[in-house]
């Protein structure tokens, strides 16, 4: 019995000093550990960083290109309108202020009331209402 004690207190030995061991590299490796851990998460919150400002970057340049493609159709646009003043001879008729007026309305697709004075300046208000 005496060497099974022996052994028995070698063991707990052994284990009280393997703990002892173990609780010391802890106590060094925890900060160790928090300092890799902050600066883990500080390269993946730059790393973040850096994908929003190349997203905007990249959000910047479509705006600008289809900026530079708008002011390209209102160039054409106005064009087409200059091209139209020469075949009228270069003055607007009320004829061709009335086809235009009418054409906008027409692509409005909405209805639109249109008030005519009267002989007594009074607008007729019923006339041809839809009743649908």
């Amino acid at each position: 019995m005496g060497k099974e004690d022996n052994m028995t207190s070698k063991q707990i030995l052994v284990t009280v000093i393997v703990a002892v061991v173990l609780g010391v590299g802890l106590f060094f490796a925890v900060p160790y550990y928090k300092v890799w851990q902050q600066e883990m998460s500080g390269r993946a919150e730059f790393a973040k960083a850096e994908q929003n400002r190349k997203i905007k970057i990249e959000e910047a340049k479509a705006n600008l290109e289809a900026e530079k493609l708008n002011a390209q159709a209102e160039i054409e646009r106005a064009k087409g309108a200059a091209e139209a003043i020469k075949i009228e001879n270069n003055s607007i008729t009320p004829t061709y202020i009335q086809y235009l007026w009418v054409r906008q309305q027409s692509e409005l697709n909405e209805k639109t009331v249109i008030y005519i004075p009267t002989e007594a300046n009074l607008p007729i208000l019923e006339a041809g209402k839809n009743s649908k």
